[in-house]
């Protein structure tokens, strides 16, 4: 199994008391640092390149998160989003990680699975916008770039963080070739994910309440998502690994712990197994409480090692 991290992304500065903090990258890249993960091969995450950003982003919005870089203080795009001087290359280097982690399972080498630990999170970046802490969408970028350079037909994306993926939603709202299965709490920010946002078929959003654990959080997935996934029969298992469904979690109202993350983890891999050769591409999503994080990232990544 592989780990993409880059510093880099320990760079992008959201500012004092903002929760998206290089912090969160560190306690992660902290866990994983134990000689239970000694067999993880550690590779420095590349640059993504333009041609692989602007399968899923305009020619504008690229431009705008590499060249409106501020000099010496941070820019506010929204309320929440952030440029820092930091911030392109960080966001370069969490792109790159998912592509070279694509190209990596599906290269018919040894690696099977691959993990990126990399900020900014990406999962609300649209077509055309960054939000929500999320300047270029990391798995949708993956995503593409396994059909357009491998030429699969049919890729999956599996969405645990406690917010709707907004922006993977949106860029794959036409596409049949990729099935995005998302579980996250409802109402909450962004606002979107209702059962009823089903693309072309291929958008499958079962919203959660507030107070929910880990009865209903496995019931929702072992009962109807991971079924449709199974039946989709993915060549490539993409997850947006969000950890912010933890019970001490501040910015949402689910009840999980790191063994839920454990747990799901594992049927993921077992769809992977049964469908794809066991290739498997995660990439680091939420998760605000440093210590909740650290223990889910690692039980996430342990669940995934060979």
């Amino acid at each position: 199994m592989r780990l993409y991290t880059h510093p880099a992304c320990l760079g992008h500065d959201n500012g004092p008391g903002h929760p998206e903090s290089p912090a969160r990258l560190a306690a992660v890249l902290r866990a994983l640092d134990h000689d239970r993960y000694a067999a993880l091969d550690r590779v420095e995450a590349p640059r993504a390149g333009r041609e692989q950003l602007l399968r899923v982003h305009d020619d504008a919005h690229v431009d705008r998160i590499l060249t409106a870089i501020p000099v010496g203080e941070v820019q506010r795009l929204d309320e929440d989003t952030v440029l820092s001087p930091g911030s392109a290359e960080a966001a370069l280097r969490a792109a790159g990680a998912a592509v070279a982690a694509v190209d990596a399972v599906l290269g018919g080498g040894h690696v099977r699975r691959a993990f990126c630990a990399v900020r900014p999170p990406g999962h609300h970046a649209t077509r055309e916008r960054a939000m929500g802490f999320c300047l270029f969408n990391n798995v949708a970028v993956a995503a593409a770039h396994a059909l357009a350079a491998h030429g699969l037909k049919r890729v999956a994306i599996a969405d645990f963080d406690v917010h709707h993926g907004n922006g993977t939603q949106d860029i794959f709202w036409r596409e049949p070739h990729v099935l995005f299965a998302s579980s996250h709490q409802m109402p909450l920010y962004p606002g979107s994910g209702g059962p009823d946002e089903r693309g072309a078929g291929n958008i499958l959003n079962r919203p959660l309440s507030a107070g929910d654990g880990p009865h209903l959080f496995r019931e929702l997935w072992e009962g109807d998502l991971l079924p449709q996934l199974h039946a989709f029969k993915p060549q490539l298992v993409l997850v947006s690994a969000g950890f912010d469904a933890h019970q001490r979690d501040p910015l949402a109202d689910l009840c999980l712990g790191s063994e839920d993350y454990a747990w799901i983890t594992a049927k993921l891999v077992e769809l992977a197994d049964r469908h794809a050769d066991g290739r498997l591409v995660s990439t680091l999503e939420g998760g605000y409480d440093l210590a909740a994080l650290a223990a889910s990232a690692a039980a996430h990544v342990e669940a995934m090692l060979d």
